[in-house]
């Protein structure tokens, strides 16, 4: 396959690179590089510093202070973006509420909420999943009653990515029980704000707070506040979903990761030879960055669908399960490179002296990638997808 992307696209991929160089903080790519924990204000004078470029909205259209860019800019982006290190974005806010409201929002919320967004002032979390509507989002639960220009919304929250620093969440929620189950969920913008909204944290393996429940309870929610129709979550959320095809691959965040295993190779030993000198540890290597490889080649094959105006289709799914498999197999080296060191337990590294922080943060991205074969819809629905649409049993 040919992969050249044409001068154009490689001069705008020259742009990122100098650009990143010279405005990303060398402190917070270390940072990020490192596995170390980047605090939310930190996320958001990155954000800002992208907006005043232009560049932070990638999927918005220009009108709305977006960059206009088409799918094959946003992948170069992304590559050299995590190339550079650069922290990940609030994706709920900017890749998937900004779209949305620009395609399905009235102008009223477009006035209200796209500017916040871009000036990193709201910060949203995707209220999808709950206790017992995991990758099954039909069987939601969370309850919105029409009462007089407002809903009452009451209902549970689960795996909600950031909510500890989000201000806003936009939901969804059954608006009605009637019909198809699809057929009366509603997509709702719900201020966290208030009494009645409580978040709680949930700590994952390798101990980082990423995650977390929110339970709603009789919270008012103005009318104005709903997108699109009573009923249109699924049609909106199908939108919604489809801006996270290329992402779900993590072709960009799973590069750098090879560039810093094949880095951490290089380095000696306990026994003053390279960490690659392992026969096995080398062929695992070599495997895992075929199948990076191999996987880029898909997704750039979904790039050219979408540059054609063609829908992917089931094939999506494989870079969902590759994409987070290949996560897994690269901080599993990672870690192995950090030998002894690398297996203690991050919660137990107050008490263990002489424990490294890079080896320490490699152990905690272990732990916490184990999450991405489930998160997004788990790899178990995915191949049944590819099994059915592709395969064709």
């Amino acid at each position: 396959m040919d992969l050249s992307i044409g001068p154009e696209a490689e001069r705008l991929r020259d742009e990122f690179r100098a650009f990143f160089d010279k405005h990303l903080p060398k402190d917070l790519a270390a940072k990020w590089r490192a596995g170390a924990p980047v605090s939310k204000a930190e996320h958001q004078d990155w954000q800002r510093t992208l907006n005043r470029r232009g560049w932070l909205g990638t999927s918005w259209k220009k009108e709305w202070g977006g960059t206009g860019w088409g799918p094959l800019e946003r992948f170069i982006y992304d590559e050299e973006s995590s190339a550079a290190w650069a922290p990940r974005l609030n994706v709920p806010s900017i890749d998937l509420l900004g779209p949305v409201l620009i395609e399905f929002g009235t102008e009223a919320q477009k006035r209200r909420y796209l500017p916040p967004i871009l000036n990193s002032d709201d910060w949203w979390c995707q209220g999808f999943s709950e206790p017992q509507a995991g990758s099954d989002l039909a069987a939601l639960q969370m309850r919105a009653v029409r009462d007089g220009d407002h809903y009452v919304v009451s209902g549970t929250k689960l795996w909600t990515s950031w909510a500890q620093y989000a201000n806003r969440m936009f939901a969804l929620v059954r608006t009605s029980a009637d019909g198809p189950k699809q057929a009366g969920i509603s997509f709702l913008l719900i201020d966290m704000d208030q009494p009645g909204v409580t978040v709680s944290p949930i700590l994952t393996m390798g101990g980082l707070h990423a995650v977390n429940e929110v339970r709603v309870d009789d919270v008012r929610v103005p009318v104005d506040n709903l997108v699109g129709k009573e009923g249109d979550a699924w049609t909106i959320s199908k939108f919604l979903l489809s801006h996270e095809r290329l992402v779900g691959a993590w072709i960009g965040p799973s590069l750098a990761l090879m560039g810093l295993l094949r880095e951490r190779l290089r380095k000696p030993g306990f026994d003053g030879r390279p960490i690659g000198a392992d026969p096995i540890l080398r062929a695992k290597a070599a495997e895992v960055e075929s199948d990076l490889i191999t996987l880029r080649h898909t997704a750039y094959r979904v790039l050219a669908d979408e540059l054609s105006g063609r829908e992917p289709g089931p094939i999506v799914s494989v870079l969902k399960v590759r994409g987070s498999e290949i996560q897994q197999v690269l901080t599993d080296l990672l870690v192995q490179t950090g030998g002894a060191q690398a297996m203690v337990h991050p919660q137990t590294l107050t008490s263990a002296p002489g424990i490294a922080p890079a080896e320490a943060h490699l152990a905690q991205q272990f732990l916490d990638r184990r999450k991405l074969t489930i998160y997004g819809g788990s790899a178990e629905i995915q191949r049944n997808i590819i099994a059915r649409q592709i395969v064709g049993v």
